[in-house]
């Protein structure tokens, strides 16, 4: 016999990353008791177990002379294309209390002997905003944010997946929960939702997220929750094992780039090929460590250009490709006064003109060499495979001013949250996921007063829904559904056709694939015998299956509900994309639009791809964003097209009067 849990709180978190653990935190400071936190585990997730060699957190420029305000922070994220104003104006109106809450909490961001917080450059910024405290600045920012919260003695659920979230008319009724622990299950009935599961990672075979981040966006699409920009990531090249990018300084010390066949032989420097001199294509390589995301408008004549080559060596040739540190491009001594002027100063002005691109790494970031020997890579004597990766998505669940999506009580925070558009500013991310968790926090806590009662007949059909999902899962799991074979073809074939290089008849062939895939899964959940076998636990304190927990049971289970969320998400994903190419839209951002040969100003790479950038500078249609909703699995999702809205016509230099009786009025509670 299944036994069915049920619970309630008033505000539930999912996630344990940076932004749901500032959600926690901000709701409690906020005055929302009747909270907890739920989470798959608490020391998985990207915010953990993920950076680069300087990650970076963007905000406000807080030193020296530089001249900087929140609209220019704000134009500077909306100038990334398809962002709304709103949400550009927030995260840059807030940085400095989201960034100053966490120097209190503990990150310890530099500043000078007088309190500037001293900062650098990033891509797309045009002023000194970036800040760090090394690789690990969003793992020392979940340490401070857990502590906060455990000092609270906020309840945590840990070891619980969310299998489904339950809502009907686009009003929240709570999740479901498989409790990995105790082989269990229950269904949390809550007025608020705050979702803050990250990006959908699973989606990808080629992919930078840890392996132990999934994502759990598709469930949002089932639920009712509007996707938007899904079509925008950004994707680039990173270290297999261990999953890591490899941008910054780990290309500026120009490293010796090979291809290999699948057994590590036959070593190629198969960039010499496409490059008219070895000094050309070590110049593009010290690029790539300022411009590591891939970008469509720098791939004919820039840097981007290198992961197309890396690209094509390992999807298409079928090769290996690894970094090389223990010798120079060529096998030979740079000829300093040959490279451009930019590779050499840099390089020389940081003491970096060592003979081998080891040494150079060694003075230019040493900790950047530590980080590999302490994950079993030992760039002095070995090299580094990499590949073309998945590494954030831009887009994502839709959110209004408050980070509310369309489903009345479900907010969304962090990457899930879709903020961002084509690009934006290196670090944004950090910051987007503490403002984001903010504002739902002080929209939830602004409603607290505020009570909701589920009648008998709501509470029975979320019962029936709770069941459905549930014997699809057992069903699935008895049978061996979810397989590493099944689970590693379907993101290998999304690696393949929807990742940078997005094809036509590859999106074309995975949609009907996913479509039979999720028709046969949810046909399980139709079993009325199997549903019999589940009985209602309103009292005990655990609900089981038996008395002792069978770990590789659980495991299938807990595979068979990733693998429907990602095959949901997939589908709503390469259902965008399609869109996005009917509806005429060229190549842009991190992705790459295959063609038929024969328009004007095409782009072609021999043995890999036809293209074209949408418009001159790749931003014709960076005014409209494309917004999109899950119908059903047999059916392609309803996709609309809108435009922006624009950060210029929020009203501004309100005077102070006008600003403090609307916040007397509102008490402070805008919401």
């Amino acid at each position: 016999m299944i036994r069915l849990k049920k619970r309630k709180w008033d505000t539930v978190v999912v996630g344990s990353g940076a932004a749901g653990l500032n959600a926690a935190d901000r709701l409690w400071q906020y005055g929302v008791r009747d909270l907890a936190l739920v989470t798959e585990d608490m020391n998985a997730g990207t915010s953990r177990n993920t950076g680069s060699d300087k990650q970076t957190y963007y905000k406000l420029s807080l030193a020296g002379e530089t001249r900087d305000s929140v609209r220019q922070l704000a134009k500077a994220l909306y100038d990334g294309g398809c962002v709304d104003g709103e949400h550009a104006l927030c995260e840059a109106a807030l940085s400095c209390r989201a960034f100053y809450r966490l120097v209190e909490l503990g990150v310890p961001f530099p500043h000078n002997p007088y309190g500037e917080y001293v900062g650098y450059k990033t891509d797309h910024d045009p002023c000194e905003r970036g800040t760090s405290v090394g690789p690990y600045t969003s793992r020392s920012m979940t340490e401070v944010l857990e502590r906060a919260v455990r000092e609270k003695e906020i309840q945590i659920l840990d070891g619980y997946q969310v299998i489904r979230i339950l809502s009907r008319n686009e009003m929240l009724y709570g999740i479901l929960c498989l409790n990995c622990k105790e082989e269990s299950y229950e269904l949390i009935l809550c007025t608020n939702l705050v979702y803050a599961v990250g990006g959908p990672a699973g989606i990808y075979k080629d992919s930078v997220y840890p392996v132990s981040q999934f994502g759990a966006s598709g469930l949002a699409f089932e639920a009712g929750v509007c996707g938007k920009n899904l079509t925008e990531w950004q994707y680039g090249i990173a270290s297999l094992r261990p999953r890591w990018n490899v941008s910054g300084s780990y290309m500026q010390v120009i490293p010796r780039v090979i291809s290999t066949d699948a057994n590590g032989r036959e070593e190629r420097e198969f960039l010499l090929d496409y490059y008219k001199s070895r000094e050309a294509m070590m110049n593009m390589v010290f690029l790539k460590g300022y411009q590591w995301p891939f970008h469509a408008g720098r791939a004919a004549k820039g840097s981007s250009m290198i992961d197309l080559l890396v690209y094509r060596e390992t999807c298409v040739r079928g090769r290996r490709v690894w970094l090389d540190y223990r010798n120079n491009p060529g096998s030979r001594p740079v000829e300093w006064e040959k490279l451009s002027s930019e590779t050499r100063d840099y390089l020389v002005h940081a003491g970096a003109d060592a003979p081998t691109p080891y040494e150079r790494l060694c003075r230019l970031n040493s900790p950047a060499v530590s980080f590999y020997r302490e994950h079993g890579v030992d760039l002095e004597r070995e090299m580094l495979e990499i590949a073309v990766c998945a590494q954030h998505n831009n887009g994502g669940l839709a959110v209004d001013g408050w980070w509310q999506s369309n489903v009345e009580g479900m907010y969304v925070a962090g990457e899930a949250a879709a903020t961002y558009g084509i690009t934006r500013p290196g670090g944004s991310a950090l910051n987007a996921g503490q403002v984001g968790s903010m504002r739902a926090a002080e929209a939830i806590a602004a409603r607290k007063e505020r009570k909701r009662v589920w009648t008998i007949r709501e509470d029975k059909e979320m019962e029936r829904i709770a069941r459905e999902r549930i014997v699809m899962g057992e069903l699935a799991a008895d049978r061996g559904y979810a397989d590493a074979a099944r689970w590693r073809e379907a993101t290998q074939n999304m690696s393949r056709y929807g990742a940078m290089m997005r094809n036509p008849s590859g999106i074309c062939h995975m949609r009907e694939e996913i479509r039979k895939d999720l028709k046969e899964l949810l046909s399980l959940g139709k079993d009325t015998g199997q549903g019999e076998h589940i009985e209602n636990d309103h009292n005990s304190d655990i609900s089981v299956i038996s008395e002792k927990a069978d770990t590789e049971r659980i495991h299938r289970l807990s595979q068979v509900y990733r693998y429907y969320d990602m095959r949901l998400c997939q589908k709503v994903y390469l259902d965008a994309m399609a869109d996005y190419q009917n509806h005429g839209v060229k190549s842009r951002g991190s992705a790459i639009y295959e063609e038929e040969p024969g328009a004007p100003d095409q782009i072609t790479i021999p043995e890999l791809v036809t293209f074209s950038l949408d418009g001159p500078d790749g931003r014709d249609h960076d005014d409209v964003v494309q917004e999109i909703h899950y119908v059903g699995p047999e059916v392609p999702c309803e996709c609309r097209w809108r435009p922006v809205r624009k950060l210029e016509d929020i009203r501004e230099n309100e005077s102070f009067e006008v600003v403090w009786k609307a916040f007397r009025e509102s008490t402070g509670k805008n919401p």
